[in-house]
C-alpha cells in the first residue's frame, strides 16, 4: 500500500505590499530630489499638484490634496510634519 502526501507551502509574494500613502511618498521623494519642484510645492502647491513631476501626477486622495493645498510651510520638513499631523486627525 502506497501513501501519497502533498506538502503545501504558502506562496510567498515577491513584491512588498503597496502602501496606502504611495502618492504622498512619491510627492515627497520628488520634492527631495528636485529643488525646483520643492519650491513650487512650498510656494504654489496647487500648481505642483496639477503639474506633477516629470510628467507623472501623484495619486492622492482628495483629503490629501486639500491638506497639502491648505498648508503654508517654509521648509519641506515643516510641510511633512504638518501633513503628518493633519492626517492623524480624523
Amino acid at each position: 500500500m502506497a501513501i501519497f502526501t502533498f506538502d503545501t507551502y504558502p506562496i510567498r509574494k515577491l513584491s512588498k505590499p503597496v502602501s496606502a500613502r504611495t502618492g504622498l511618498h512619491r510627492l515627497f521623494a520628488a520634492a527631495i530630489v528636485s529643488d525646483q519642484f520643492r519650491e513650487t510645492l512650498l510656494n504654489r502647491p496647487e500648481e505642483a499638484l496639477a503639474n506633477g513631476y516629470l510628467g507623472q501626477i501623484f495619486a492622492l486622495t482628495e483629503r490629501e490634496k486639500m491638506i497639502i493645498k491648505s498648508i503654508r510651510a517654509n521648509t519641506l520638513t515643516d510641510l511633512a510634519q504638518q501633513v503628518n499631523r493633519a492626517l492623524k486627525r480624523i
